[in-house]
């Protein structure tokens, strides 16, 4: 649980950026948050899941 939160906390923190630089439409935003609702409730939710757990235990053992 505690990596999806880290994980939507950080696409929400690059989507305000964006949309403040300019880069990234609100519609756009739109449209990405309504792909991921459909995507959470699909049958590829488990694997997309396992994919981003397993990059954020690759990333959390890098040592700079």
């Amino acid at each position: 649980m505690a990596v999806s939160v880290s994980v939507v906390l950080l696409l929400l923190v690059l989507a305000v950026i964006y949309l403040r630089n300019g880069g990234l439409k609100i519609s756009h935003a739109l449209v990405c948050a309504l792909l991921g609702f459909l995507l959470a409730g699909t049958s590829m939710a488990p694997t997309i899941q396992s994919g981003v757990t397993a990059t954020a235990d690759v990333v959390s053992r890098l040592k700079p």
